[in-house]
């Protein structure tokens, strides 16, 4: 809010460099914002898929988990007044990576009711199998 206060101060002031030198930085400060919620959400979604792959089943939750996932992500991601995407299919992916030593951290102590380790369910899973359906998920949301 601050920055916004700002904003309105050097535009009054007639110090237009300044002020678009803070519109960027607002930009980018919504952007981060945007990339964060993604990789939440996406850290939510890869544990529910580590969690059905690693004990070969499924709960209705955990469906249900998933797709509200993907629904937040689609959201959050949606440019809504100029259409398309803030983060495009390689970012997404990249989203992925930094999320899943969280999301596999979490299905540890959730997955075979937190009796294995992390090692454990990373050698029960093809990882990148997971990471793909993800993204193919995710993908697959967009263009719903």
């Amino acid at each position: 809010m601050e920055e916004l206060f700002e904003l309105r101060s050097h535009i009054e002031q007639g110090r237009y460099s300044k002020a678009l030198s803070l519109v960027g930085e607002m930009e980018e400060m919504s952007r981060d914002d945007k990339i964060n919620k993604v990789r939440s959400h996406t850290v939510i979604l890869l544990l529910h898929l580590i969690k059905q792959h690693a004990e070969k089943r499924t709960t209705r939750s955990w469906d249900i988990s998933i797709r509200n996932s993907l629904e937040e992500i689609t959201y959050t991601n949606k440019r809504r007044k100029s259409g398309g995407y803030y983060l495009r299919k390689g970012e997404i992916a990249g989203a992925i990576e930094e999320a899943w030593e969280n999301a596999l951290r979490y299905a540890s102590a959730e997955a075979f009711e937190g009796s294995r380790t992390e090692s454990e369910i990373a050698e029960m899973i093809d990882g990148k199998a997971i990471k793909n359906e993800a993204l193919q998920k995710i993908l697959e949301m967009q263009l719903k």
